[in-house]
C-alpha cells in the first residue's frame, strides 16, 4: 500500500462480523396512482383449489388489544396451498380514506351452502323430491373414467405442495410458529365474518393463494407479467383476497414475513433506496445535469423544485421519477440478490410543506404505499428512514437544503425540532398498526444529525424525546411498532454504549465510508492484501453489540475514494483528482479509472468482488449505499459505479451470495446472538430509570449557541393533527369484492396537538442560519420572502472521534 494514509470517515473501531453462516434449510415457518391497475392472475400450471372450504391457518385475523382491531394478519405459517386467482381480481389504490379504526375479518362459506333468505329445511325436502334418475352402467363406466383423471390431477398437484410447503411448514412445533406469527388462539382460524368501517359488504375468506418461487411467472400489480428469478429459494407471495397478508421469503435462509426475525442472531443484509423520494445529485444526476448551464445549477432538491416550479413541471418531473427510477421489479431483484431488508429514505414533505417551501408536498408517500406492497409481496422487511428535516440537520445536500444547520442549532433550533417530532410521531402512528409490523419493523428517526455541531446534550434529549414518541404511538413490547433507529450522529459508537439503558428495543445505526477526506492511491487489491474493512470498522462494531445493543450500518459503499460525478455535490470537484473546491488537495490520480466500469477488467471486478466481501464481514448487519445510481444524460451510464449495488449484479463485481462473506476477516471475534431479553422488547424493556429520564428532559434548556431557550423563537401546539394517506384495499375472492381503507393512526388516545407558528408572529425562516437574531415574534408582514440564494457549499465531511 501506499504511504499516504487514510483518513475515514469512520471511527477505526467501528465495525462487524458475519455470524456463522449456519445450513441453507428453508426456514419454517390514497392515493390512486397510475401504475396501480388491476391484477390478473395467472394459470400456470396451477389448479383451482377454491372449492377446498378449509381456511388456510396463516389466516388468523391479527387484534391490536388496547387500541383497535386490524386487518387480517398472517399469523404464523407459510402459505399452504398454491392455486390460482379469478379473472378480473384486483388490489387497487384509489383516492379513499379513513381516519377511523376497524376490524376486517374474512368469512368462509361452505360451497354450496344454502341460498340467500332459504330455509335449510325446505331445501333439503326439495332437493329429496327432485332426485335425478340412477345412472346407468355406462354413465358409471364414464364417471369413474372422471374420477380417475381426477385423482391423477389432484395428486399432480397437491403432492408437490404437500412436499414443498405443508410438510417442511409441519416439521416445525407449535412454539416455534408462535414465536414466528402464529395465532395461539384457535379461534384464528375460524370463519368469523365483520364489516369494515367503509359500510362495503365482507369478502368471503379466500381459499385461493398465490405464490411462486424460481421460474414462476409474476403479475405485477399494474397487470404486466414477468418470470420470477431467485435462485436462493425465495418465494413470492400475494393472496389478492387478503392483500394484506404476508407470506413471502426473500430467501430460503432469511425468514418470511410471517416469521419473527431474530436481531442479533439473524443478519440484516439490507440495501438502500437512495435518490427515490430524496433526490440526491450523485445518484440521479440526470435531474440535475437539465439545468447545469443555468446561471445558478440546481444543488439540492430545494433549489431543484425551484427550477422546475419554473418550467411548470414540478409535479410532473418527480412523479416520473418516482414512477420510474424504483419499481416492483426492483424489489424482486433485490431479493434475488440474497438481501433481506430496504431501507427506504423519506423526507418531512411527504406529509406536508408550509410558507415558501418549494417542495413537491404529499406525493412521495403515495409511493411509499406502494413499496409496502411491494416488499410484502417479496418478503423484503422495511427501514423507514426519515432523511430529511425542516431547517436542516445537517447542511448537506440530502437534507432538505444545502448550506447551514437549524435543527438544535440556532435560533430555530427548538422550533424546527419540535415540528420534526411531531412528523416523527405522525410516521410512527402508521407504521405501529398491526398490519405493518411484520413488514416495516425499523424506524430511522433522524438521519446523520451532525452531532460535532449540534453538541451531545441536545441531541441525546432530541433522541429520547424521539424514542418516547414512538412509544406513545405503538406502545411497549415485543410486537408493538417499530425499533427505534438512532444514528450515531457522528459522535462514534462507544458515545452510546450506556445511553437509554432498558429502553425497548432501539437500534444503533453508524454509516461507514472510506470515501471521503484523506485520499490514497491504493486500488482494491492493496486495501484487501491490508485486509483494510477488517481493520476499520470489526472490533468496534461487535463491542457495540455488546454494549449498546443492536448496532447495524445504514450506509456503506465500494467507494475507496471520492471519484464520481456530484459525489460531493454539484460543482464541487473531487479530492482525489485534485479539483474539490475547498482546501488544497493534492493530485492523486485519474478518477475514469473509477468512473468507466466498462474499462474494469476481470481482476479489478475480482478485487472489488473480494472488498465487497471483507466490508459486509465487517458490518455483519448492514445496508449497502445505494441498489440503483441512475444514468447521467451526457455520458448515458452511471458515473459512480462504485455505488450501485445493482449495477454491480449486473456487471460482476458484487457477490450474488452476500453469506459468502463469512470468514473473510478471520481475525475477529464476530458477535455471537441472542443479544439481551431488554433489548429485544422482552423482560426489562422499556423501563429507562426514571433518573435518566429526568436528566435529559425535553426541551433543551440551552443549545451550544444559545445559552436560553427561552428567549429564541417558539412554535405553539395548537396545530390540527396530521393523518397520513393509507392504502385502500379491495380484495377479490370468486366474484365478489371488498373495499376497505387501512387506517392510519394507532394510538386513538394520542390527540396532542402540533406544533405550528404562533398567528399572531410574522414569519420566522427555518433556515435562517444558526448566526441569526430574530425578533422571537416579529410584525407580520407582506413583504416577499427572502429569497435562497443557491450556491455550491462543501460541508466538511465529519471526522469520528478515535
Amino acid at each position: 500500500m501506499s504511504s499516504s494514509s487514510y483518513q475515514p470517515v469512520s471511527d477505526g473501531n467501528n465495525a462487524i462480523l458475519q455470524p456463522p453462516r449456519g445450513n441453507d434449510e428453508a426456514r419454517d415457518t390514497l392515493f390512486y396512482t397510475p401504475e396501480t391497475q388491476p391484477l390478473e392472475l395467472h394459470h400456470d400450471d396451477i389448479g383451482d383449489l377454491s372449492a377446498d372450504p378449509t381456511v388456510p391457518r396463516f389466516m388468523g385475523a391479527a387484534r391490536y388489544e388496547d387500541n383497535r382491531a386490524s386487518y387480517a394478519s398472517s399469523k404464523g405459517s407459510e402459505p399452504t396451498m398454491l392455486a390460482v386467482g379469478p379473472d378480473g381480481s384486483s388490489d387497487a389504490l384509489n383516492a379513499r380514506s379513513s381516519r377511523g379504526f376497524y376490524g376486517y375479518d374474512y368469512s368462509d362459506p361452505v360451497a354450496g351452502s344454502k341460498g340467500e333468505g332459504e330455509d335449510s329445511a325446505y331445501r333439503d325436502e326439495k332437493g329429496a323430491a327432485h332426485q335425478p334418475p340412477a345412472p346407468s352402467k355406462s354413465r358409471w363406466k364414464y364417471i369413474t373414467g372422471i374420477l380417475i383423471l381426477f385423482a391423477i390431477i389432484v395428486v399432480a398437484v397437491v403432492v408437490p405442495v404437500y412436499f414443498a410447503v405443508i410438510k417442511p411448514k409441519q416439521n416445525h412445533s407449535a412454539s416455534d410458529n408462535v414465536a414466528s406469527g402464529a395465532a395461539s388462539d384457535p379461534s384464528s382460524n375460524s370463519n368469523d365474518t365483520s364489516s369494515s368501517d367503509t359500510g362495503t359488504s365482507t369478502t368471503p375468506t379466500s381459499r385461493v393463494v398465490v405464490s411462486g418461487g424460481d421460474g414462476s411467472t409474476v403479475t405485477r400489480f399494474d397487470g404486466s407479467t414477468f418470470t420470477y428469478s431467485n435462485s436462493h429459494g425465495g418465494t413470492w407471495y400475494y393472496d389478492p383476497a387478503n392483500p394484506t397478508v404476508s407470506g413471502a421469503r426473500p430467501q430460503s435462509w432469511s425468514p418470511a414475513l410471517n416469521e419473527s426475525f431474530k436481531y442479533g442472531v439473524d443478519p440484516i443484509r439490507g440495501v438502500n433506496l437512495g435518490g427515490w423520494l430524496v433526490t440526491e445529485p450523485f445518484i440521479v444526476p440526470a435531474l440535475y445535469e437539465k439545468y447545469a448551464n443555468a446561471s445558478a445549477p440546481p444543488v439540492d432538491e430545494w433549489t431543484l423544485s425551484e427550477h422546475l416550479t419554473a418550467d411548470n413541471a414540478l409535479a410532473e418531473e418527480l412523479e416520473n421519477h418516482y414512477k420510474t427510477f424504483i419499481t416492483e421489479q426492483d424489489f424482486a431483484e433485490i431479493a434475488a440478490a440474497g438481501l433481506n431488508f430496504v431501507r427506504i429514505p423519506i423526507a418531512y414533505w411527504a406529509i406536508e410543506v408550509r410558507e415558501n417551501e418549494p417542495f413537491l408536498p404529499k406525493t412521495s408517500w403515495n409511493y411509499f404505499l406502494k413499496a409496502i406492497q411491494w416488499a410484502r409481496k417479496y418478503g423484503l422487511r422495511i427501514n423507514l428512514d426519515l432523511h430529511a428535516l425542516p431547517g436542516s440537520q445537517n447542511g448537506w445536500n440530502h437534507s432538505s437544503k444545502l448550506g447551514q444547520i437549524n435543527v438544535l442549532l440556532g435560533p430555530m433550533g427548538i422550533a424546527n425540532a419540535e415540528r420534526a417530532l411531531d412528523y416523527i410521531r405522525i410516521i410512527a402512528e402508521f407504521i405501529s398498526q398491526p398490519e405493518y409490523k411484520e413488514l416495516i419493523p425499523l424506524f430511522g428517526i433522524t438521519n446523520e444529525p451532525f452531532g460535532p455541531t449540534i453538541g451531545k446534550d441536545a441531541i441525546e434529549r432530541y433522541y429520547l424525546q424521539a424514542y418516547n414518541t414512538v412509544r406513545n404511538a405503538s406502545g411497549t413490547g415485543e410486537g408493538n411498532g417499530p425499533w427505534v433507529v438512532f444514528h450515531d450522529a457522528f459522535l462514534g459508537l462507544t458515545h452510546w454504549q450506556n445511553y437509554l439503558r432498558n429502553g425497548d428495543r432501539m437500534q444503533l445505526d453508524v454509516h461507514q465510508y472510506l470515501t471521503f477526506n484523506g485520499q490514497s492511491a491504493d486500488n482494491y487489491a492493496a486495501r484487501v492484501k491490508a485486509n483494510q474493512a477488517c481493520d476499520a470498522w470489526a472490533t468496534g462494531q461487535n463491542t457495540s453489540m455488546k454494549t449498546f445493543g443492536m448496532t447495524h450500518v445504514g450506509e456503506w459503499s465500494l467507494g475507496i475514494n471520492d471519484c464520481g460525478k456530484y459525489l460531493n455535490g454539484v460543482g464541487l470537484g473531487t479530492r482525489y483528482d485534485g479539483t474539490f473546491t475547498s482546501g488544497n488537495w493534492p493530485d492523486v490520480g485519474d478518477c475514469t479509472e473509477y468512473t468507466d466500469y466498462t474499462k474494469y477488467n476481470a481482476k479489478w471486478k475480482a478485487d472489488m468482488t473480494n472488498f465487497a466481501l471483507q466490508s459486509m464481514s465487517a458490518l455483519q448487519n448492514w445496508f449497502f449505499w445505494t441498489w440503483k445510481v441512475g444514468n447521467s444524460s451526457i455520458s448515458g451510464r452511471p458515473e459512480s459505479p462504485a455505488w450501485s449495488y445493482q449495477l454491480g449484479i449486473q456487471e460482476g463485481w458484487m457477490p450474488t451470495d452476500p453469506r459468502d462473506s463469512q470468514g473473510a476477516c478471520d481475525s475477529s471475534e464476530p458477535f455471537i446472538g441472542p443479544l439481551k431479553a431488554w433489548m429485544t422488547g422482552g423482560s426489562g424493556a422499556g423501563q429507562i430509570p426514571a433518573t435518566a429520564q429526568a436528566a435529559l428532559a425535553w426541551p433543551p434548556p440551552s443549545l451550544t449557541n444559545i445559552d436560553d431557550t427561552a428567549t429564541i423563537p417558539q412554535y405553539t401546539q395548537t396545530g390540527s393533527p396530521i393523518s397520513l394517506p393509507a392504502l385502500t384495499i379491495t380484495a377479490v375472492s370468486g366474484e365478489t369484492t371488498s373495499t376497505s381503507t387501512e387506517g392510519s393512526w394507532n394510538n386513538p388516545s394520542d390527540t396532542a396537538r402540533l406544533w405550528v407558528p404562533i398567528a399572531s408572529c410574522g414569519y420566522l425562516d427555518p433556515w435562517m442560519g444558526p448566526s441569526a437574531s430574530p425578533d422571537p415574534c416579529p410584525a407580520p408582514t407582506t413583504a416577499a420572502r427572502r429569497e435562497y440564494a443557491p450556491r455550491s457549499y462543501a460541508t466538511p465531511a465529519p471526522v469520528r472521534p478515535s
